[in-house]
Order: C-alpha cells, then sequence, then structure tokens
C-alpha cells in the first residue's frame, strides 16, 4: 500500500514531538503530504472559578497552545507545505474523524508508555485510536530518539 496522505496526531508533549519528528520524516521519504493534527481537547476547558478562569479564558489558552505547537512543528518539515488541522473535541474521536473526514492512509501518533494503575486512571487516547482506526496507526513509543 502506498501512503500519500499522512496524518499526525500530536499535543504540546515532548512525546508527541518526537512522533512528530517520525511522522514528517516518513512523509518526507514517501513524498507523502502531511498534515499535522491538534485536537484542542474541550474537556480541559473546564476553567477554575476560584481562581477566576472562565471557560472562554480556558479554551483561548488551549487554542494558543495548540497554534504555537502546530507553527512549531510544521517549520520542521523541511519549508514544505504541511496541512494543520485544529478541531475542539474529544481527542481520541476527533483524531479519527480528521482521517476520515481528510482521507488519510496513515495515522501517525505518539504514546506515553503508561502502564498499570495510570494506565487504567488516565485512559489511552493512542489505544483508542488504535483500536477504532480502519487505516493503519504508527504508534511511536515515548523512549525513541
Amino acid at each position: 500500500m502506498a501512503y500519500k496522505k499522512i496524518l499526525i496526531a500530536v499535543d504540546s508533549s515532548e512525546y508527541s514531538m518526537k512522533a512528530a519528528k517520525k511522522g514528517l520524516e516518513l512523509a518526507h521519504q514517501l513524498n507523502a503530504t502531511a498534515a499535522l493534527l491538534f485536537v484542542v481537547d474541550i474537556s480541559k476547558t473546564l476553567g477554575n472559578i476560584d481562581a477566576g478562569i472562565t471557560h472562554e479564558q480556558a479554551l483561548i489558552v488551549l487554542k494558543k497552545e495548540a497554534e504555537q505547537t502546530l507553527d512549531e512543528l510544521s517549520e520542521m518539515y523541511d519549508g514544505k507545505e504541511v496541512m494543520k488541522f485544529m478541531p475542539e473535541g474529544k481527542p481520541e474521536e476527533d483524531i479519527l474523524k480528521t482521517a476520515e473526514n481528510w482521507k488519510a492512509d496513515l495515522l501517525v501518533l505518539g504514546t506515553h508508555g503508561r502502564t498499570g494503575l495510570k494506565h487504567l486512571l488516565v485512559g489511552s487516547v493512542a489505544e483508542h485510536v488504535i483500536r477504532h482506526s480502519v487505516i493503519p496507526v504508527m504508534v511511536v513509543p515515548s523512549h525513541i530518539h
């Protein structure tokens, strides 16, 4: 199968940056179109009334973080054009939805590599995507260089 459209799901974590680098390298090697996806997680926009942070203010901060991350990562792509997606929603759902709508051939994402109780408590976007994706998924482990 030829990979022509590679969707790279990111957030602002270090493990995500490694995954983006590997995904962009692969897109370059295959002469594929690359797209970066940062889902603005609406579950993190609840704000904190006690601290005076409203839902709207939290959303603005998260969107700014997403834009900065996408801009920083797209600069790594040797001056080539890279598409950027920044939907607001639930990462585990919007990664799959964007891949389907954009007609991606391959999904690339990173993983924290959590195990045991932390994995159970936090859940795993990567695991959800792997289980429900209809296209191949390349998972870049957190400890890769």
